[in-house]
């Protein structure tokens, strides 16, 4: 433990949200976070949702040891071979007719892509998005999305506008409860026909809504919301940061689900922990947007070491079999985590797909009000207990574990994760009970 660098942290480092700093961490490996004293972690949340394949993977450290001798980094005009390798690839694992990919850093710049070439294709620059979305904290992915914190940072990019989610556990328009029927779609798109100028460009959405507590629409909700972008010539993105790669059990969500959007973004679980996104389209969509001029630069565009760390991801996830892996092992998750549902009245709903789950915390199961501070202290004392676990509370839309482990996690660091949460649930309603009582 190093007290000096814990206090230079507190001095020098700006703080984006994560709250006061009070330890440090060492190292991490496969499922496992050490902090500066010495304490093992267990991470239900594959770092930020990125570590795909576990942290520090021998096949993605091998790539970046590769790359670091002479594949670093190159003018962003100069493609190196490492991209079209793992363009290629890539292409290999799409559906069609998307075949075409561009690399950026991060999840919001491969949505300020995606978003920035729909306007070019259409015309237009009206968006559409869903309520509880995530699409990125920069310009236009910021504007478009919903269960961040937008009061305080002034205007957003114009020509935004938002949906009601399909969440028929609370639903945002108070018509159903738990069975969506679309309505939400339907009085959402109504209102934003009768606000547009006449200018539409895209829809963009995640397949599961994490962020906003890993929501999963009904079956049929992107088939309409396709023929509905369709008809108002808009273009379907979908933002699959976090359901691609095999974390819910498929390639990707647009397989899974059927559905095939015009563009598509992808990222977190791309570069297995290395800052890695892709926009990916068709080749029509890309040579009119070719056509029209369109245009993106950055300093790391295409940069050839995180393609590397792609290409072993990718070749990873094949070898090891770890789509077919995260399908059986979130059912194993899933089935401890509705052992404790029936042990605890306090877990109103679980939901989720593959190796992302969300659990949705109540005080009471009938009027499914959230029950934030149970979700608070309980996170803490999950970490504690060596347990890290990531929770959204908003009181519109529940206190929500977002449980996502490595695709290699374990049984064993599955049963010994539900055992941690087990006891954190019960000594913390045994604390709120005797706060209340």
């Amino acid at each position: 433990m190093d007290n000096e660098l814990r206090q230079a942290a507190r001095d020098h480092l700006i703080r984006y949200g994560q709250g006061d700093i009070e330890k440090l961490y060492v190292s991490s490996k496969g499922a496992t976070v050490r902090d500066d004293e010495g304490r093992e972690i267990l991470d239900f949340t594959s770092g930020q949702m990125c570590a795909t394949l576990g942290h520090s993977h021998p096949a993605i450290v091998k790539a970046i040891q590769s790359g670091a001798e002479d594949r670093i980094h190159l003018f962003s005009g100069m493609i190196p071979e490492a991209v079209v390798k793992l363009a290629k690839k890539l292409s290999q694992w799409l559906p069609s007719p998307l075949s075409r990919s561009m690399f950026v850093n991060t999840g919001s710049e491969s949505n300020e892509v995606a978003l920035r070439m729909a306007k070019i294709v259409t015309g237009g620059y009206e968006v559409v998005a869903l309520g509880g979305s995530w699409h990125g904290v920069t310009g236009q992915a910021a504007a478009a999305s919903f269960a961040s914190e937008r009061r305080g940072y002034g205007p957003k990019v114009p020509g935004v506008s938002v949906i009601p989610e399909p969440y028929s556990y609370r639903c945002p328009i108070g018509h159903c409860r738990d069975n969506c029927d679309m309505s939400c779609m339907k009085a959402g798109l109504r209102m934003f026909d009768m606000a547009s100028d006449g200018a539409p460009a895209a829809i963009i959405a995640e397949p599961i809504l994490s962020a906003g507590g890993v929501l999963v629409p009904p079956e049929g909700y992107f088939k309409k919301l396709k023929e509905e972008a369709k008809t108002r010539g808009m273009m379907l993105i979908f933002d699959e940061a976090q359901t691609a790669f095999g974390r819910i059990g498929h390639k990707f969500a647009a397989t899974q689900l059927d559905v095939i959007p015009d563009i598509m973004s992808v990222s977190k679980t791309l570069g297995g922990g290395i800052p890695l996104a892709a926009t990916i389209t068709s080749q029509e969509i890309e040579e009119k947007a070719h056509k029209k001029g369109f245009s993106y630069y950055t300093s790391h565009v295409s940069d050839p070491l995180p393609a590397l760390a792609g290409l072993a991801v990718l070749e990873t996830i094949e070898k090891e079999n770890l789509i077919e892996r995260a399908s059986e092992m979130g059912g194993y998750l899933r089935s401890n985590l509705e052992s404790l549902q029936q042990k605890y009245e306090a877990i109103g709903e679980i939901r989720g797909k593959g190796l992302l789950l969300g659990i949705d915390l109540v005080k009471d199961r009938e009027t499914r009000e959230p029950h934030i501070e149970l979700g608070q202290i309980t996170t803490k004392r999950c970490m504690e207990l060596g347990l890290s676990m990531n929770i959204k509370n908003r009181p519109e839309r529940g206190s929500v574990w977002r449980i996502a482990p490595p695709l290699t996690v374990t049984r064993q660091e599955i049963d010994r994760g539900t055992e941690i949460l087990d006891l954190a649930l019960r000594e913390s309603l045994d604390e709120l009970a005797r706060t209340n009582a």
